[in-house]
């Protein structure tokens, strides 16, 4: 049996005369940038999160820098986050020359400890990041109020968690800015780069705005220094229809990832992910811990069946983080975590035959 990592050809043929009809639509108005299909993915998103602003853009990782743009953060500042995500997530906070400082992660969910975060924070901390790894939030009561207290903003990085909930709370809606990536292989996904941003601020909201489109106000009237991080049309118009679908794959993540769960709780060697009872995964991955990583990999491998490894580096480990002084040990759940995780096929469309004959040759 070949199995597809995460099925994207399954989803397209689903959707097919609707992808293509709206696509078609957009090539035919020859409005590429901007335009109706924007303001429709923006409303709906705000709609879906409950919040009273979207801003569609470029990427996730462009998602996470207007933020920090729109805050003014900038050299000299800190701000906090995970060393075990994706480098995008540091590498905005050091692209405007701010610093990273990382905090270890908790070891049931992997998301960032937030019992460590106070400790981290000195005068010059502006923000905090907590990523959403996974799917699953982190714990972000306790962070909002820590980052009250001193008087910090928070940014969802849920680049991985659009469509999860939090104490009945939709991802993107729990702090003060939520950003997410419609990357092709994310739960909701366009067919290219993508992403937006989710905000209760209508001030902040106008600022990221103008700073999305190069800090123009108003057409050749720049009052910032912006970046071109604006969404296609045709992506907005994938993703349009991909919404009006995407209740019903998040249900049919949640109910493969629980069998996985369920299935594989008394495998030998493996450990699946936790997921906490005041919360939801959307599973952007489904990621368990295995004691003998390579030799199940080759195993997998040999049954043709994909796997990948989220994330087999920390950040605070990379050589462009060097400069930040971190060494071997300083964080050592993210490292350990790093060397036991491994990625499953995870996808709404992954078939019931597809899933047993996966759980069956991980027991076998």
């Amino acid at each position: 049996m070949k199995i597809n990592f995460i099925d994207l050809q399954a989803q397209y043929k689903a959707y097919e005369q609707e992808i293509n009809k709206e696509v078609l639509e957009v090539m035919a108005s020859a409005q590429f940038i901007g335009g109706q299909q924007i303001s429709t993915l923006e409303k709906n998103l705000a709609q879906f999160c409950e919040t009273k602003e979207a801003l569609a853009c470029s990427s996730g990782t462009d998602a996470l820098l207007l933020a920090l743009m729109a805050l003014d953060i900038k050299e000299g500042d800190e701000v906090i986050t995970t060393p075990f995500t994706f480098i995008a997530t540091a590498e905005v906070i050091a692209f405007l020359k701010a610093t990273p400082v990382f905090v270890d992660i908790d070891e049931t969910t992997y998301n960032i400890d937030h019992t460590k975060i106070e400790e981290k924070i000195t005068s010059k901390t502006k923000a905090i990041i907590p990523v959403s790894l996974y799917g699953q939030t982190a714990n972000m009561d306790e962070i909002n109020a820590i980052a009250s207290k001193h008087n910090l903003c928070v940014i969802e990085d849920a680049c991985q968690s659009f469509g999860a909930e939090y104490k009945g709370k939709k991802s993107c809606n729990l702090s003060h800015i939520g950003c997410t990536s419609f990357f092709p292989s994310k739960p909701l996904g366009c067919y290219g780069d993508g992403g937006a941003i989710m905000t209760n601020d209508e001030n902040l909201a106008s600022k990221m705005r103008m700073i999305l489109n190069h800090g123009q106000n108003e057409r050749y009237s720049h009052r910032y220094i912006g970046i071109n991080g604006r969404l296609d049309a045709i992506q907005a118009a994938i993703l349009n229809v991909k919404m009006k679908h995407f209740d019903k794959e998040v249900e049919a993540r949640a109910k493969i990832g629980q069998k996985y769960i369920n299935e594989l709780k008394d495998a030998k060697g493996v450990t699946p992910p936790t997921i906490l009872e005041d919360r939801t995964s959307v599973f952007a991955q489904f990621t368990l811990l295995c004691e003998n990583r390579e030799e199940l990999q080759a195993k997998l491998n040999e049954a043709s069946i994909p796997t990948a490894i989220h994330y087999p580096k920390p950040l605070h480990l990379q050589e462009v983080f060097e400069y930040l002084g971190y060494k071997k040990g300083d964080f050592p759940i993210s490292e350990r975590v790093s060397q036991q995780v491994i990625s499953l096929p995870m996808s709404p469309f992954l078939t019931q035959e597809e899933q047993d004959y996966i759980i069956k040759t991980i027991k076998g």
